[in-house]
């Protein structure tokens, strides 16, 4: 059913008249008499009959008019619910302890008014997460981009410097140290289990090449909690966690967060968008996320990670 056409109908139905339904809509009494001629055909009933003052509704008519508000209305509501700004700002965040989430979480205590919808793709990976942004199932997502061409009507700009921490147990060698180079680190097997995504092994093993590390990423993960358990117990177990993230575990594990310096290796993230995506709290997000960003001093990140800020399409090493 037209929905242009019972509109018509309705303004017709409500004025009484054509031309004063014409005039309301701004359009002429040709183009209302000839919308609401085609709504009859359609229906293969007579709306309106004349009187001398204008028309008057049918039987039919009478019937039709309720029906018709109420799908202009629903059509109305749907228009709304898609209209930038009346729908909520949904944001993948990967994984609710990490950075990126609690980014998005400082925003929205500044923004409390908002609509917000936080998902977390942390099975999918980012050529998944680029394929819902490109399809509007999502306003924007965190990724790193390693090895990926970033599609013509997606945008991104770096936007997270996470530096790395070492977890370990009060067993460990490095347990009192206040701080641990790369080149120190290098002793030290560390595990980063349960990863399926490429983008992050392969981050990881650029970081082992780079510094001569053994990192060991094949495995299942049994969960934070049973890992942390392990950890505080094994006097050489190793993982890395970044110094943006928020894990909890209980005070009597004894776990110590030591910084990786001289130099720092951060895991470069960047926000990812649409460039037409026209969300009104889209773009103040991603005005807070580039306010609040600055590249880390003294840090290293994979040579694919550069230029910190791109603003179109681009392609990265493979």
């Amino acid at each position: 059913m037209d929905l242009v056409a019972v509109r018509t109908f309705v303004a017709v139905a409500e004025a009484g008249q054509f031309q004063a339904a014409a005039d309301e809509l701004d359009i002429t009494q040709q183009a209302a008499s000839k919308r609401v001629a085609g709504l009859q055909r359609d229906l293969g009933v007579r709306l309106f009959t004349r009187t001398a003052r204008g028309v008057r509704l049918t039987l039919d008519g009478q019937a039709l008019l309720p029906h018709a508000r109420e799908l202009l209305q629903a059509a109305d509501r749907a228009r709304a619910a898609v209209t930038p700004g009346r729908r909520p700002l949904r944001i993948d965040v990967v994984n609710r302890r990490v950075a990126p989430s609690n980014l998005l979480h400082a925003f929205y205590q500044e923004h409390p008014d908002i609509d917000l919808d936080v998902v977390t793709l942390a099975h999918a990976d980012a050529a998944s997460a680029l394929a819902e942004l490109s399809a509007g199932t999502l306003d924007a997502t965190f990724r790193s981009l390693r090895a990926l061409e970033l599609p013509g009507d997606l945008r991104s700009a770096r936007v997270i410097d996470d530096r790395h921490e070492v977890l370990v147990g009060p067993r460990h060698p490095l347990a009192d140290a206040e701080s641990v180079t790369p080149a120190e680190l290098a002793a030290h097997p560390v595990c980063m289990l349960g990863m399926t995504d490429p983008e992050p092994v392969g981050y990881y093993q650029d970081l082992a090449e780079a510094f001569g590390l053994t990192i060991d990423t094949d495995g299942p993960l049994f969960g934070y909690e049973a890992q942390f358990a392990e950890i505080a117990e094994s006097p050489r177990l190793a993982t890395l966690i970044g110094a943006g993230t928020r894990y909890l575990w209980p005070e009597s594990y004894d776990l110590r967060r030591i910084p990786v310096v001289d130099p720092a290796p951060v895991y470069p993230l960047r926000v990812v968008w649409r460039a037409d995506n026209a969300h009104p709290v889209l773009a103040d997000f991603l005005g807070y996320l580039r306010d609040r960003y600055s590249p880390a001093e003294d840090s290293w990140v994979p040579d694919w990670a550069q230029p910190a800020v791109n603003a179109g399409p681009r392609k990265v090493a493979r």
